[in-house]
């Protein structure tokens, strides 16, 4: 066992943590007595909206239904048995969400191993395959605050359509669909339009804390989950939440905000495998889209499994997390982790957005505004309206084009050379895929070989999901970041119905508005089209592969 696991251990309801102590007694002074003194647990529990200062206070008055949603939830359980029955007969669960609509829903059902396909992407090639999977028993739940989500409308319109060119009268195609949404949202109007269910969702909680609201749990009972479970789960960690001891969420949030002030900002996500599944990419939005502002944050970094590359370094915390261990279980799986959380699944999410909570008072910045997540999108919509700009490669490689700064090296080695060795001592790298993350999947494998070659954290995330996620922090946080995007040509494009534009169209708009905002920030920014995307991702593999050599 790690020296730093070996201190005490916080456990509330089946939830522990392990070396959150340890994390906090090495800063100068101790970050969880401080907030015990300025009784900021109790007041977490509380709802007090101004523990993040006056400039937060408005947007946390409005924000903090999730320290109790998981209560209020409980009176969706009589609506989601029924609306199971009534739709009994269609067992394809499709749910078009993005962000805190989707990432949550994904981690439940991937946990309780129930299918569900979840839609989060602009790519025409896996949007059209969503469309020819089972479409006649399809359901499907589209997830949005707002109702004004582009990609979650565009999956509403190309089923719609689908399900009309089927052969369905509109009556019929609105019974295929589940809107989630909030009261008084466009879509809440938009689904009596259509005749489909509508569920409406706290209005008090923000999308990335909504996990046990009912974009959560609307999709995963749909696919067969048992959500009360979830709920009891929380309940039963909600009442260590306003103490100052066996409070295990105030122990990890000490902790990570202790270890950010200390120059320990990134948070290394792994899975211990003892049974939760995905926790680390909902983990990641959660902690990167709320801390990342006002050029501080703590940049979460998902590693695929212990022994990858990225697990660790000077700045780095290095976190697992899993199901409650068996009896002389060692946490973290023998990794030796800075700190280890296990406990059940509905714990984790409260326990989770309670910590991220408290690191935002320690930080001192408002963990529920994203001040910077409407760059890439006011960009999108103006190329959209406008067309793409001109765009000449520095060069091309096989089957890469290549897209550099002036002074970059000519070559596509060269080139990957130059992004690794320029990250510095405290910088990382951030791999921004708009490609389809099913057909494409080995691109996620240059993840861990970036990661090897440059001996820093590299992160990986599917265009245009990590927006909705560690987006936020590329453009808010410190501005030590590298990027690498990569972009595929669109053989078999997907019009969006209703909207001049295809989903094709739409993916290379937001890849170009996300550099657009991220090249205004000057910061080291490479982009590679792959002209044939699985010859392109092969050679890519293999250039990264080199670097290591």
């Amino acid at each position: 066992m790690s020296d730093l696991l070996a201190g005490p251990v916080e456990a509330a309801a089946g939830l522990a943590v392990h070396g959150a102590d340890t994390v906090d007694r090495s800063a100068p002074a101790s970050t969880r007595d401080a907030l015990v003194r300025a009784g900021v647990p109790g007041k977490l529990a509380e709802k007090d909206p101004t523990l993040w200062g006056p400039d937060a206070e408005a947007e946390a008055k409005i924000r903090l239904g999730w320290v109790d949603t998981h209560r209020r939830s409980r009176e969706l359980l009589t609506q989601l048995a029924e609306l199971k029955a009534e739709l009994a007969d269609l067992d394809h669960v499709v749910l078009a969400g993005m962000g805190g609509s989707s990432l949550a829903p994904e981690v439940i059902a991937r946990t309780l191993g129930k299918q569900l396909t979840v839609l989060d992407t602009t790519d025409p090639g896996q949007v059209r395959a969503a469309l020819a999977d089972r479409l006649e028993r399809t359901v499907v739940v589209v997830s949005s605050k707002s109702g004004s989500t582009v990609e979650t409308d565009s999956h509403r319109r190309a089923y719609w359509q689908a399900f009309l060119d089927a052969g369905m009268t509109e009556a019929e195609a609105g019974r295929h669909f589940v809107i989630v949404t909030d009261p008084g949202s466009p879509l809440e109007a938009t689904a009596a339009e259509m005749g489909a269910f509508t569920v409406l969702a706290d209005p008090n909680v923000g999308g990335r804390y909504s996990a046990l609201t009912a974009f959560g749990l609307v999709p995963s009972a749909l696919a067969g989950v048992e959500v009360a479970e979830l709920l009891d789960e929380a309940d039963a960690l909600s009442r260590s939440l306003g103490g100052d001891r066996d409070n295990p969420g105030l122990a990890l949030g000490a902790a990570l905000g202790a270890a950010a002030t200390m120059g320990r900002d990134k948070v290394a996500l792994i899975s211990d495998g003892t049974g939760i599944d995905g926790l680390g990419d909902w983990a990641e939005q959660l902690i990167a889209e709320s801390t990342g502002k006002s050029g501080i944050g703590i940049l979460p970094v998902v590693v695929e499994s212990p022994e990858s590359p990225g697990a660790g370094g000077a700045d780095v915390l290095t976190v697992t997390y899993g199901g409650a261990l068996a009896t002389g279980a060692v946490p973290g799986g023998g990794t030796g982790p800075d700190v280890a959380v296990n406990g059940p699944l509905g714990a984790q999410f409260l326990a989770w957005e309670y910590a991220t909570a408290i690191a935002g008072v320690v930080l001192g910045i408002d963990p529920f505004n994203q001040p910077n997540v409407t760059e890439s999108k006011d960009n999108t919509n103006k190329i959209l309206a406008s067309g793409p700009p001109a765009e000449t490669p520095s060069f091309t490689s096989g089957a890469i084009e290549v897209y550099a700064p002036q002074g970059a090296p000519g070559d596509l080695a060269g080139v990957l050379r130059w992004l690794v060795d320029g990250l510095g001592g405290d910088g990382y790298l951030a791999v921004m895929a708009y490609l389809d993350r099913f057909a494409d999947a080995d691109a996620a494998r240059l993840r861990p070989l970036l990661a090897g070659a440059s001996g820093r954290p590299v992160t990986f995330g599917w265009g245009p999901r990590f927006l909705h996620s560690t987006g936020q922090y590329h453009k808010g946080g410190p501005q030590v970041g590298s990027y690498l995007q990569l972009t595929g040509a669109v053989a078999d494009d997907l019009p969006v119905p209703g909207k001049p534009y295809t989903f094709g169209e739409l993916q290379a708009a937001q890849a170009t508005g996300d550099r657009q905002a991220l090249a205004g920030r000057e910061r080291p920014l490479v982009r590679l089209h792959l002209t044939d995307r699985s010859a392109g991702v092969a050679q890519l593999l293999d250039a990264v592969g080199a670097l290591r050599a």
